[in-house]
């Protein structure tokens, strides 16, 4: 297989994997009749997705946004303390554990709290997306900063350079590839904060749906729901992978030909 044939295999690997997994599934539930109440076929799926698309749609933007503005606080708040933590031995050393042990607190047991707090509706989930998509980021930054190399450190301050430049113009862009490897990783748990945080505390997006289509017995709808987030979810991994590469190319040199 030459070099050109082998990159396209490679960009429609997960295509031809998704398939064969699609293809797997409705072969098992056909020879093992199983019914669609207890695990629906892709066929059954994608009936569901075709009767219900009006509704699915209506839900899915409301998450869809409603994850953005948390996700994009998290970055907001999570730029901003890895900053400070990197550029801190005494703020590393004094915040680290203790976000550590808020990151380990299940971010479903918030729910209930923010419900009391700001009420049924946008507020929980925004807040769930947030919570539990900031510390990636966070910690990615911290340690980009944090590991910036002491020679390379000396040699800048030997040139004139203080503490500030070095942060902002060689340990920033030194952290884009671990920002970008963060946000990659965080946007698929604001989608998880976000839609845990509606099943329990909204009357609209995803999550409600799934409520609502378990209560109903309509299963194909209820796994329809959750293909929708994963297809949002891929969507904007995506859409921060083609940032990745276009801005930190020079990172993964090695890797090109």
């Amino acid at each position: 297989m030459n070099h050109r044939a082998q990159q396209m295999f490679q960009r429609f690997a997960p295509w031809l994997l998704l398939a064969a997994i699609l293809l797997l599934w409705q072969l098992l539930c056909s020879a093992l009749q199983v019914s669609d109440f207890i695990f629906p076929s892709p066929w059954s799926i994608a009936l569901a997705l075709v009767e219900h698309h009006q509704a699915i749609l209506g839900h899915a933007w409301r998450t869809f946004w409603v994850t953005l503005v948390g996700f994009g606080i998290a970055i907001v708040v999570g730029v901003l303390l890895g900053f400070l933590m990197g550029s801190s031995q005494l703020a590393y050393k004094a915040m680290y554990p203790l976000m550590t042990g808020f990151n380990a607190l299940p971010k479903a047991a918030f729910v209930p709290i923010l419900v009391v707090w700001f009420g049924i509706g946008i507020g929980p989930a925004i807040l769930t997306a947030f919570l539990i998509s900031f510390f990636p980021i966070m910690v990615n930054i911290a340690t980009g900063l944090a590991t910036l190399e002491p020679e390379l450190e000396d040699v800048l301050r030997v040139l004139g350079a203080r503490r500030w430049d070095v942060l902002i113009k060689v340990g920033l862009p030194r952290s884009l590839p671990y920002f970008f490897a963060a946000l990659k990783v965080a946007i698929t748990l604001a989608f998880v904060g976000s839609t845990v945080s509606e099943m329990t505390a909204s009357n609209e997006g995803i999550g409600y749906l799934l409520i609502s289509a378990g209560a109903s017995m309509q299963m194909g709808l209820a796994f329809a729901g959750l293909l929708t987030v994963g297809a949002m979810a891929m969507l904007m991994y995506e859409f921060f992978a083609v940032l990745e590469r276009r801005l930190t190319g020079w990172a993964h040199r090695g890797s090109q030909h």
